[in-house]
């Protein structure tokens, strides 16, 4: 369905409860459960007023039981229901992991297709900042995408957020639904009413003829910066928005390889094994000639910091995906001095941030 023509300006985390509830007014087989879903703040501003709209029947506090929980909302998919699942952390739904890899992403398969789909969505939030450290600052965006069986989408913009979260909730497959806390305070033009955003297509987030960079989530954010600050130094950046991971729209990025004949990959996570590896990879496979090595930006392979110190050395930033562009077109990186400096602490994306929970 095409997207309505008038839009107006919200926050991430506005877009994402528009979506939820236009799904609860057009579906009453959907319901809302997770931690702290029924708050009086909501999910991070996500699901706040849900609750009075749409009573405790459909939008339910959860207690700490992952794994159970999983389970129950697989049920009541099997049974005809579209459960949304929430993780106030992606590291939370660790201990449900064999609820989604073994039923809900098997199952279509084990039945041939007979014993019905599982259509459930599992939103989990990437967390950073704010000392949240090792146990509260994992993507782990490859381990999803890498089972068969499961979507995985990462939008990064609001109007997207909105439309995947449709999309995702009409699906008849287990969708992983990631969202970076960072991204839950950006605003921007989101249309009115309803309408679906493709899980499966890529966006080209902004044109460009030297270098291909693909990114997802707010990694796409950090490439957007660098690619305002590229273009005022003559250098033209084809950033591609990876929108959904699993299925993954590889022709997008192979058009983009094709004319640039440069390619980096900016992802939020660790490198090895990790899905800046995997679009290497494709390019590799499908014999696209490159001018420069391809270029991977990712988080190091150690577990992510508390220390504001350490995180400054640990996230990609726009000024690392700008200096290392320079040297793929082989400029030098004169005007580095010149990007502009980070006036918010590096632990932070802004200064009203209101803090990681």
């Amino acid at each position: 369905m095409s997207q309505p023509k008038q839009t107006r300006e919200l926050s991430y985390a506005d877009a994402l409860r528009e979506a939820t509830e236009i799904c609860l007014q057009r579906d009453p087989k959907t319901f809302v459960i997770g931690l702290g879903v029924p708050d009086p703040k909501g999910i991070f501003g996500t699901t706040n007023g849900l609750l009075e709209k749409f009573g405790e029947d459909r939008v339910m506090d959860a207690p700490l039981s992952e794994n159970a929980l999983t389970g129950l909302v697989i049920g009541a998919a099997l049974a005809g229901m579209r459960p949304i699942l929430t993780h106030q952390r992606v590291d939370f739904a660790l201990l449900s992991l064999e609820q989604i890899v073994n039923q809900a992403a098997k199952w279509f398969y084990m039945f041939d297709g007979k014993g019905g789909t599982v259509p459930i969505v599992i939103r989990m939030i990437i967390g950073r900042g704010w000392g949240q450290g090792p146990q509260h600052a994992q993507s782990l965006s490859s381990w999803f995408a890498h089972i068969p069986g499961l979507k995985v989408v990462a939008p990064a913009s609001p109007t997207d957020a909105k439309g995947m979260m449709i999309a995702s909730v009409e699906d008849n497959n287990p969708v992983i639904f990631l969202e970076h806390r960072w991204l839950h305070g950006m605003k921007g033009p989101v249309p009115t009413g309803y309408y679906k955003t493709p899980l499966e297509k890529c966006l080209v987030a902004h044109a460009g003829t030297d270098v291909t960079v693909v990114a997802n989530s707010h990694a796409v954010i950090e490439s957007l910066r660098a690619a305002d600050f590229a273009a005022k130094q003559g250098i033209s950046l084809d950033v591609v928005d990876v929108r959904c991971l699993n299925p993954l729209d590889f022709d997008t990025i192979a058009a983009s390889v094709r004319r640039t004949s440069r390619l980096m990959v900016v992802d939020d996570d660790a490198m090895h094994c990790g899905f800046a590896g995997e679009i290497v990879a494709r390019v590799s496979e499908a014999g696209i000639p490159l001018s420069t090595p391809p270029v991977r930006i990712t988080y190091p392979d150690c577990p992510s910091p508390s220390s504001a110190a350490l995180a400054a050395a640990f996230y990609p930033t726009a000024r690392e995906i700008y200096a290392t562009v320079t040297k793929m077109v082989g400029r030098g990186a004169d005007q580095l001095a010149n990007f502009p400096k980070q006036t918010n602490p590096v632990d932070v994306p802004n200064f009203h941030f209101p803090g990681p929970f």
